[in-house]
């Protein structure tokens, strides 16, 4: 069971992460154009039908989450 303390340290953990993403997305958010874009995302444009599947850009940001995630739990 999660204490009430932890909860509330996670949550604000959580609300700083959020806030840095939505600071790097607004100041770069022009020189980030090729992120989405990447060699191995998949994206099939029709006439009628668009679909797009970025595989890279996900093992990416999976990697880049999961190298975050274990150095806030070191510290923490």
């Amino acid at each position: 069971m999660i204490e009430h303390f932890q909860a509330g340290k996670f949550l604000v953990i959580l609300g700083i992460i959020i806030i840095v993403i939505g600071l790097i997305v607004y100041f770069f958010g022009n020189n980030l154009h090729w992120f989405g874009n990447l060699p191995g995302d998949i994206k099939i444009e029709k006439e009628n039908f668009k679909f797009y599947f970025p595989i890279t850009t996900m093992v990416i940001l999976s990697v880049l989450l999961s190298v975050i995630i274990k150095i806030i739990h070191r510290f923490f």
